[in-house]
């Protein structure tokens, strides 16, 4: 009897560590998944400056993209300055720039937060 205790004993302990090491690798996968979006999102934004800068229609200027690639700007406010613009593009990214998220991909659509501190 008091073996089938132990058994038992111990495998509640190895569920346990299991459910913790799960909660670890899903962490580690968010922040990977995170990681590879950005990535993405900067290797799709080198292949565009690459593209125009070996573009030999475009004379070493920068082409205007097409509408359709082109994610919309915010508006430039007057005096807020390049800060607030530089926000706003990674905002436009699919990056956080609110204090909670600072940083991480936004993965379901907008931030209440952050679109509260661009409208500051």
């Amino acid at each position: 009897m008091k073996d089938i205790f132990l058994r038992v004993s111990e495998l509640e302990s190895n569920i346990g560590t299991m459910h913790s090491d799960l909660g670890d690798l899903k962490l580690k996968i968010k922040e990977l998944l995170e990681e590879n979006q950005r990535l993405r999102i900067e290797n799709q934004q080198l292949r565009k400056i690459l593209k125009r800068e070996t573009d030999p229609g475009s004379n070493g200027e920068l082409a205007e993209e097409p509408a359709a690639l082109r994610k919309e700007k915010p508006p430039s406010v007057p005096g807020i300055g390049e800060g607030y613009d530089n926000l706003a593009r990674l905002y436009h990214e699919g990056f956080h720039i609110c204090n909670v998220y600072y940083g991480h991909l936004r993965m379901e659509g907008d931030c209440l937060f952050c679109l509260s501190f661009l409208s500051k």
